[in-house]
């Protein structure tokens, strides 16, 4: 305008607009619209784009925001599953970024923002930790929360194999699983059930800390099968003395266990050693060069029978070796669930436990 001679009021006439409106955009107390945008662009030979970014380039010279809050939630979001953690009372409700990273910190034993979410490994043996998503992280450290104040007797691996054979003896019938937290307590390890956050396929997991091993499951499908697999499977890393093992889509909803696991040596051996536990490969081969490819429910009792195993484990291991379709036999596959928590120390389908939970001295 200045260049050009023009007043306020010869711009207001040029554009056909009140000098009210011209006055507002000189002092800065409106920015520019798309019309006027194109408007001005007319009146001083540029591109209506030209006036928008300068506008725009205004606009932001103008604020003075400190975002520092906002990146700091956004951080805190990104290391942990906030929502779900504070649905579930793992950690209180925070309203600023100090408060909520206050919480995290409590519950991960470390700032998730200065010096990350790494998951304690009390073992003398060092091995490449899994890649966890922050959702499988959050649920394994609750785990390990929980099982903090369980009792147990003094774990010791010579008597591992007492521990298996009494483990094998529950699997006859469902309601046995009930007695499975006061077996392992009884050997040392401590049990406890973590219901998975929404969107995580962790079946279960084998951690140590400073007091000893911890089995954790998640039961994500109520399925007799699936349960004893994943429970020996863990069962099986902490006899192998793995430092961890966070397994997940073990258990499949529509087609039983599939054991889609990475293809990894301490893997490999959980599993062979899992399924042997269970049903003996040379048992199983046998069963199976005599009575496939139809399988019927009574030939299918009276192996149960004969190896003392409930029915349902049998059908699952002949589901996993593709003998058996996933819906063939499946009044077989009774739920445990119901009777497990009874008597675990479960977080989850109702059962709540303190946040804050520690170990007593």
């Amino acid at each position: 305008m200045e260049e050009r001679g023009w007043t306020q009021d010869d711009l207001a006439l040029i554009v056909g607009k009140s000098r009210q409106a011209i006055s507002e955009i000189v002092s800065g107390k409106n920015g520019i619209g798309l019309e006027m945008a194109t408007l001005l662009a007319a009146a001083f030979g540029n591109s209506p784009q030209d006036w928008l970014k300068i506008d725009q380039s205004y606009r932001l010279w103008m604020i003075d925001q400190d975002t520092g809050e906002v990146q700091q939630m956004s951080a805190l979001f990104a290391a942990a599953p906030v929502r779900e953690m504070v649905k579930r009372g793992w950690i209180g409700p925070a309203k600023t970024a100090g408060e909520l990273r206050a919480e995290l910190t409590a519950f991960f034993e470390s700032d998730p923002i200065e010096q990350g979410i790494n998951l304690p490994v009390a073992t003398r043996r060092t091995m490449k930790l899994p890649s966890l998503t922050p959702a499988e992280v959050a649920w394994c450290f609750r785990a390990r929360q929980l099982a903090k104040s369980l009792f147990v007797e003094p774990f010791s691996a010579d008597r591992l194999p007492k521990a298996k054979s009494a483990l094998r003896r529950l699997a006859t019938h469902p309601k046995e699983a009930r007695h499975v937290p006061r077996t392992l307590a009884e050997y040392g390890i401590r049990f406890v059930i973590v219901e998975p956050i929404p969107g995580v396929k962790i079946d279960g997991a084998a951690l140590w800390d400073e007091i000893g091993p911890i089995i954790a499951l998640s039961l994500r499908h109520d399925r007799i099968d699936g349960f004893w697999f994943t429970l020996m499977h863990e069962f099986e890393h902490i006899q192998n003395e793995d430092p961890i093992s966070v397994d997940c889509g073990m258990v499949d909803g529509m087609k039983g266990v599939t054991v889609s696991l990475v293809n990894d040596i301490a893997e490999d051996k959980a599993n062979a050693g899992a399924a042997a536990a269970l049903v003996p490969a040379p048992e199983m081969d046998s069963f199976i060069r005599r009575v496939g490819p139809f399988y019927p429910k009574d030939r299918v009792v009276q192996f149960a029978n004969r190896i003392r195993i409930h029915p349902g484990i049998i059908v699952g291991q002949l589901q996993h070796r593709e003998e058996l379709g996933y819906m063939a036999l499946r009044e077989f596959m009774a739920k445990i669930r119901q009777d497990l928590i009874a008597t675990a120390l479960t977080d989850g389908w109702g059962h709540s436990t303190a946040p804050a939970l520690t170990r007593s001295k």
